[in-house]
């Protein structure tokens, strides 16, 4: 999954940039914020771009939530579910069945940052996902005990939360909106890129791929085998496994329980590859800061922001 060790590194910014403004945002007729594009983020650095980069002045408590949720009189609001499914199940049911908040004409849109297979992304890519897939479901066996089990895993059952797919007519609207849109790179990101066969090249774009959710933040080649090859077991052949992230199931089985789900995004942008390089371990990988993170995170608000801006104009009839 992706890398967030710039948690704590980046709290102070965070606490810098909290709004505790309390004027009101759009009222609905029921006297409730109406919501028109609620943007979902999973972790500070995620938050703080938003928070950097819009005026946000309504400030919303929702008990059970991670964070406050954050509106302004453009019907756009932003929330932090925290990390992991739990956090982002937790906080998106306790968001999405608050009396404070009008969704009934609502879109959902994760903005976030996660990791890719070289062979699919790079750093900095963006990807909206047609699929979002569970990692953890399922039998994990050691391939060594069970030869005749491909990649040692086995779907078992759905269990009614291990596949979705979104909305295509909504996937492809947002890919349209965004495909031309310059990203930004860095010279680290490209010094990075140059230890991936295939990579000295590639430079950051828009996508139409497929995610993996899971609370087991995995890394290294066999795992990302393994990661495409549920994805195809999953989506029966369609998808392809192009990020990793650790959330967004959840998010879509909340969205799912308040018949929400066809009105839902998912934008991963790509902070991080999901191996190592030839030569590098794995736990160098883990414990070193990509250069991908930063660029990662901008892009995730320049491309969320440009399809918030238009469903908020013109929402989809």
């Amino acid at each position: 999954m992706t890398s967030r060790c710039h948690k704590v590194a980046i709290a102070g910014f965070v606490a810098a940039l909290a709004l505790t403004g309390c004027s009101s945002g759009a009222k609905s007729d029921s006297g409730r914020i109406d919501v028109g594009v609620l943007v979902i983020t999973m972790f500070d650095p995620e938050n703080a771009v938003w928070l950097q980069h819009e005026q946000l002045p309504t400030t919303v408590e929702v008990p059970g939530a991670f964070k406050p949720v954050r509106c302004n009189t453009d019907r756009l609001c932003v929330a932090e579910t925290g990390q992991g499914k739990a956090n982002a199940a937790t906080t998106m049911m306790a968001i999405l069945g608050s009396d404070k908040f009008d969704f009934s004409h609502a879109y959902f849109l994760t903005a976030g940052i996660g990791g890719t297979p070289p062979g699919q992304g790079t750093l900095g890519g963006a990807a909206w996902a047609r699929w979002v897939v569970d990692f953890d479901l399922g039998n994990h066996l050691e391939p060594a005990t069970a030869p005749d089990v491909p990649f040692g895993y086995r779907p078992v059952e759905d269990y009614n939360t291990a596949v979705y797919q979104l909305d295509p007519t909504l996937v492809d609207k947002a890919f349209e909106l965004t495909r031309g849109v310059p990203l930004a790179d860095s010279p680290q990101a490209v010094a990075e890129r140059s230890h991936y066969p295939g990579q000295e090249a590639r430079t950051p774009a828009v996508m139409k791929c497929d995610t993996m959710t899971g609370d087991d933040y995995f890394a290294g080649k066999s795992i990302s085998d393994t990661a495409a090859y549920i994805m195809t077991l999953r989506t029966k052949g369609d998808g392809t496994y192009c990020t990793t992230q650790m959330e967004d199931n959840a998010t879509a089985t909340a969205l799912k329980a308040h018949g929400y789900l066809n009105r839902y995004l998912s934008l991963r942008t790509m902070s991080n590859f999901d191996q190592p390089y030839p030569g590098q371990s794995v736990t160098d990988l883990l414990d070193t800061t990509s250069g991908g993170f930063d660029i990662a995170l901008q892009n995730q608000y320049t491309l969320g922001k440009t399809v918030a801006t238009n469903l908020l104009k013109s929402p989809p009839a």
